[in-house]
């Protein structure tokens, strides 16, 4: 049976094309003087600024140190985040109890937008890294977690039932229905928290950083640099995609089912 929907049809093409007519336009637009350059720079100006901050380094660390300390942020979140959510989310998935306690904290925060909750970081922890992980942190748990849970809910209950009338244990339930049923939606998580933890990485850099792609941008803005803001707009782009990029090549190898009719 075919799958439903495009899945299995190649957008490669249409992702191309719809990428050099949005730089197409961006083009036109600065060429033309349609847009103050103050406002949104050439892409040339943009290129050129991108080569002399990676040449000279920008506020006082060179390119590859502001790169370097926000992989190191999100990383480390990011990879604290999954540790902690895909377990919870499968036991609360599992344990109505588990649910009934973490639920609540949960679903209180996680429609808070991090900047609302930066100052807490500031007094609780202080202005060192420690805050800026903790905010990336829980800006990413959140998604993961749920998505766990929602993996072990969605999973069809003929299943588990089948497996236990052949004599499952449930160890054996756990590991061989439980968590690959639910590993699609907890990758999928994954791929939602990444965003948002790029997302937040510019407010997590707020908090007296001298290094970062988020203390760049906002160093920059102060100037209205606004081409090194595009470099680092740029710059958190890639690395974003590469990460969601990473994340789909994961979803390939460990749930190649998916998606199949």
């Amino acid at each position: 049976m075919p799958a439903f929907g495009i899945s299995g049809q190649p957008t490669t093409l249409i992702s191309l094309v719809t990428a050099s007519l949005l730089v197409g336009a961006w083009w036109f637009v600065t060429e033309y003087g349609l847009v103050s350059s103050l406002f949104l720079p050439r892409p040339a100006e943009v290129l050129h600024q991108f080569v002399v901050v990676a040449r000279d380094g920008y506020a006082g660390a060179p390119l590859i140190d502001h790169v370097g300390a926000s992989l190191f942020r999100i990383g480390l979140a990011a990879a604290l985040a999954i540790l902690a959510g895909i377990p919870l989310g499968l036991l609360m998935g599992l344990n109505r109890f588990a649910k009934g306690i973490l639920d609540t904290p949960i679903e209180f925060y996680w429609p808070l937008p991090p900047l609302s909750y930066l100052p807490l970081m500031i007094i609780w922890l202080g202005i060192g890294e420690t805050s800026k992980v903790t905010l990336l942190f829980l800006a990413m748990f959140a998604p993961i977690c749920l998505a766990a849970q929602s993996g072990v809910r969605s999973l069809p209950v003929e299943r588990a039932q089948a497996a236990r009338t052949l004599g499952a244990t449930r160890l054996q339930l756990f590991a061989h229905i439980v968590l690959p049923g639910a590993l699609p939606e907890i990758l999928t998580g994954i791929r939602i928290a990444l965003g948002v933890g790029w997302g937040t990485l510019v407010a997590a850099e707020l908090i007296a950083s001298t290094r970062g792609i988020g203390f760049l941008i906002m160093s920059a803005a102060q100037f209205l640099a606004t081409d090194v803001v595009f470099v680092g707009i740029a710059i958190i782009s890639v690395c974003a995609f590469s990460f969601a990029h990473a994340v789909r090549l994961a979803e390939r190898l460990l749930v190649p089912w998916r998606g199949r009719g």
